[in-house]
């Protein structure tokens, strides 16, 4: 069967990169590096600095190859390896700033059928400030619990859920505004 043999596959292949081998290394590198890319330009909104985080993130996973536990999925190790990377850099960088807001209003978010590329989903991502977007990532794209987010970032669980509140908010704005621009309303 074709899922044993890619599992299996895989599995040599962190064995073989855990023993440095180059090959192995890249190979997984080359399995990985797009998808993760497109996590860090999650988080990150300059393509170029997004790579860089990436590439430092990658040094982390073959650092550290030798702790995957080969318990869940290898790419999901890797994926929160880049996340807490992204959220390092950014903290390096001083550009998230949280307000301490535990008033927030939980909201129903309809997800309806998007008539928006994901060029246009992710200028509108981009354009959150940078705590509403990570925790928005977090929270809706990488499925975190807001406890887990609070640890994450070293803030509390009502300001997880109000950054989250306001990301929404904003995006629902947003789209109302672009929805209207297409149809010529505005």
């Amino acid at each position: 069967m074709k899922i044993i043999h890619l599992h299996q596959e895989e599995t040599k292949l962190i064995k073989l990169a855990v023993e440095n081998n180059r090959q192995a290394q890249q190979q997984l590198y080359s399995r990985f590096s797009s998808k993760m890319l497109s996590v860090c330009r999650q988080y990150i909104k300059d393509i170029q600095l997004a790579e860089d985080v990436m590439i430092t993130a990658f040094m982390k996973v073959f650092t550290n190859l030798n702790k995957f536990e080969h318990k869940g999925s290898f790419e999901g190790w890797i994926r929160r390896i880049m996340v807490n990377e992204c959220i390092s850099y950014l903290r390096v960088q001083k550009k998230v700033k949280f307000v301490e807001d535990e008033i927030y209003v939980e909201e129903s978010f309809n997800a309806t059928d998007s008539q928006f590329s994901i060029d246009q989903i992710q200028f509108l991502i981009d354009a959150l400030p940078d705590g509403y977007k990570m925790v928005f990532n977090l929270y809706a794209i990488e499925g975190y619990k807001h406890n887990e987010i609070a640890k994450m970032l070293d803030i509390n669980e009502g300001t997880s859920k109000s950054q989250l509140s306001h990301a929404r908010k904003m995006l629902q704005t947003q789209i109302t505004i672009l929805k209207k621009q297409d149809n010529g309303t505005e």
